[in-house]
């Protein structure tokens, strides 16, 4: 199995900066990808960022320019740097860990954390 231990959230200004931390132990080979996704209040949860294991990323259009995924592999972290934080940002964000050992997919999920940017 996976573990995923999310850490950083909390309340933030409009324009202010937080930084998202997961960390995963377990079963962590195959791995296709690693990511956040977020749910606002009300809404479906969505992608936020993710870097795939190639190295590539990709980015939601609403956070383009203002947010940096990144893996640190030594520690099986993956972060996630939030600047100049809007309002919409305020949601539950959740690490997402994609393995495909073999024909089949499986999706790993962190406990969420909330981040609220305040206006």
């Amino acid at each position: 199995q996976v573990q995923l231990v999310e850490s950083g959230g909390g309340l933030v200004q409009a324009g202010g900066s937080l930084r998202l931390s997961c960390a995963a132990s377990g079963s962590i080979f195959s791995i296709v990808a690693m990511g956040w996704y977020r749910q606002p209040p009300g809404k479906e949860r969505e992608l936020v960022a993710r870097i795939l294991s190639d190295g590539s990323t990709n980015y939601a259009d609403s956070v383009k320019g203002r947010f940096t995924i990144s893996r640190d592999n030594a520690k099986n972290t993956v972060l996630l740097q939030m600047n100049s934080l809007k309002p919409e940002d305020t949601a539950v964000y959740y690490c997402n860990l994609r393995r495909r050992p073999g024909v089949y997919t499986y999706d790993y999920w962190g406990q969420g954390t909330q981040v609220t940017v305040s206006s």
